[in-house]
């Protein structure tokens, strides 16, 4: 897919502001497997502004619920995982400085919204769906009013904190590991949800599509962003630095553990469970 910048009412030229003294704060935003963590490292490195994320879900999941996908989670460890995660971005978002966040705040609950309407295991087939919705029923109220004020949090922080957006459409393949989703159209409905979101809170952004190199190309023009080295370069480190990551997380015995297959009464266990 070539390059794509695809304006919106609110995604014109940067304001003057992002110039000043404090610099640019922007976040890279989009679903599962839309390429967020390359791109914002190869626009860190080749741009020199600093590179803000929240721990991986794997990573938080092997100190809070070891032994656990996200695909085995209760609601309740669910939201655990979101504030952990949203203590992640806030504490690294803190700073008087510029930076690109890889994400942002309002991601987990764009996660956890997206699980309210397609169920809170979305890959799971129509047999385990049924069962977790009949037994998430009783708490199910609880939780849809959890929800929207916890959007309510996220949202009021990303108006005050960001200067904009560039979301990064669904166009690469889901890697189906335990721990993202395996449905299409959770990760559709999460995708229309944060575009609806940067809508109501009339942040400006932009969408911008194509290879890495088309697009930390693309942002660094729409922003006007100086270099300090060469994309290519830049882009050949970001694809060591993400690729080294993944490794290191994957030679540790609690993600092996969490992979292998549980048995069947553990498997009841987490059915049970909403």
């Amino acid at each position: 897919m070539g390059n794509t910048s695809i304006p919106t009412a609110q995604a014109g030229s940067p304001p003057a502001s992002f110039a000043g003294e404090r610099g640019l704060r922007l976040a890279i935003s989009g679903t599962y497997s839309s390429g967020k963590s390359t791109t914002t490292e190869a626009l860190s490195i080749a741009t020199g502004i600093p590179r803000t994320h929240a721990m991986t879900s794997r990573e938080i999941l092997m100190e809070l619920v070891p032994g656990k996908q996200v695909q085995e989670l209760s609601a309740s460890e669910l939201t655990m995982l979101g504030l952990r995660r949203l203590e992640e971005r806030i504490h690294h978002e803190a700073g008087e400085g510029p930076f690109i966040s890889d994400g942002s705040v309002i991601h987990e609950w764009i996660y956890g919204e997206a699980r309210m309407r397609v169920g809170i295991n979305p890959g799971a087939n129509f047999l385990l769906k049924t069962v977790k919705n009949i037994v998430g029923l009783p708490v199910k109220r609880f939780y849809r009013q959890y929800m929207d004020a916890y959007g309510a949090v996220t949202k009021a922080r990303a108006k005050r904190i960001y200067d904009a957006y560039v979301h990064l459409p669904v166009e690469f393949a889901m890697k189906a590991d335990g721990h993202r989703p395996v449905s299409e159209k959770f990760r559709k409905l999460s995708d229309d949800l944060l575009i609806e979101t940067l809508e109501e809170l009339e942040i400006p952004y932009h969408v911008v599509g194509g290879s890495v190199r088309e697009r930390v190309e693309r942002i660094v023009e729409i922003f006007d962003l100086p270099l300090v080295m060469p994309l290519d370069e830049a882009i050949d480190q970001a694809n060591v630095r993400v690729r080294q990551a993944i490794q290191v997380l994957e030679q540790d015995d609690r993600f092996h553990d969490a992979q292998r297959t549980k048995s069947l009464r553990r498997r009841i266990s987490y059915a049970m469970r909403f």
